[in-house]
């Protein structure tokens, strides 16, 4: 397991998620937009999800298909009770105190009543993350998480990523989408240094079987270089470990810096230069008169009497 990686168990209280839904004929319940969601958080490592099943078979099979382990609850008219709810907490619990290596807890739902298991799991030392609907979700549960998820906002894309081009082959536009799916994400988490490995690890938990050798490239590094020539991406080097660093999207940002670059230069050799100082030339001290002084000199007249 990397270094600094999470691990995360979700629990699925889908009756909750159901009567979220009710009644909004224009959308369903889709697992894989919670999946892609929360592996961006870490490894998943158990999945849950407790309800009737006989209520929802048409769910059953994108659950199963998403290694989702189904716990069937009798109808609470046979029980008297919320027979999923206490065996979600018992199961979250039980996870918490046998298996230390998991450190993130996921409660999918909006219900208070699971505010006490939060509660208990954050005293433990695990971190809690909720995620739920808008509309059905307690902010009771919401304040009390360690972070909550709303479904809703799982649909709404982070930024403007770039623009892959349509003429590109099938394979390098499937590498490229991904490439970028996970920059966002970790955008995202708030990762403040895209490192290359970081990267790469985001994408094959986002797909498990993705493989650069697949999608005509010998090294992740090329399949960077060749994104940035795209324009997907910016790349620069790290001075310490010579491994690439994911700086941004796209030709435009790029164009822009250069542009930035290109004006300042510009100002600079249009700004007058100032003269280079120079030492103001001293002007010579008078000499002294070449006409002798009368004192010091005597008279013809006088040194010489006439005869």
């Amino acid at each position: 397991m990397a270094e600094g990686e999470h691990t995360l168990a979700v629990f699925i209280d889908f009756e909750n998620l159901a009567l979220g839904f009710k009644g909004k004929k224009d959308k369903r319940f889709e697992i894989q937009k919670v999946l892609e969601r929360l592996v961006e958080k870490g490894k998943l490592i158990v999945k849950k999800a407790y309800a009737d099943w006989a209520d929802y078979a048409e769910y059953k099979k994108p659950l199963h298909e998403a290694a989702i382990e189904l716990i069937e609850i009798p109808k609470r008219a046979m029980t008297g009770k919320n027979s999923a709810d206490i065996r979600l907490c018992v199961d979250a619990l039980d996870l918490c105190y046998s298996k230390e290596h998991i450190d993130t807890f996921v409660i999918v739902s909006g219900d208070s009543d699971f505010s006490p298991l939060v509660s208990k799991l954050k005293e433990n030392g695990k971190r809690v993350i909720g995620l739920g609907m808008k509309e059905s979700s307690s902010n009771l549960l919401v304040n009390n998480c360690d972070e909550f998820i709303y479904y809703e906002d799982l649909e709404r894309p982070l930024g403007i990523p770039p623009k892959i081009e349509q003429d590109l082959p099938e394979k390098k536009k499937e590498a490229f989408q991904l490439l970028v799916d996970s920059v966002v994400a970790l955008v995202r988490e708030n990762k403040e240094v895209l490192w290359s490995s970081m990267v790469k690890e985001t994408m094959k938990r986002k797909k498990p079987s993705f493989n650069e050798s697949y999608h005509g490239y010998r090294t992740f590094s090329d399949l960077l270089e060749d994104a940035e020539k795209e324009g997907i991406i910016q790349l620069r080097t790290d001075a310490r470990s010579g491994t690439y660093v994911i700086t941004g999207f796209g030709k435009e940002e790029r164009k822009s810096e250069t542009e930035e670059m290109k004006e300042s230069k510009e100002r600079k050799a249009q700004k007058p230069s100032k003269p280079r100082w120079r030492p103001r030339p001293r002007k010579p001290k008078p000499q002294p008169s070449a006409i002798p002084d009368a004192t010091s000199t005597p008279n013809a007249q006088e040194t010489d009497p006439a005869v």
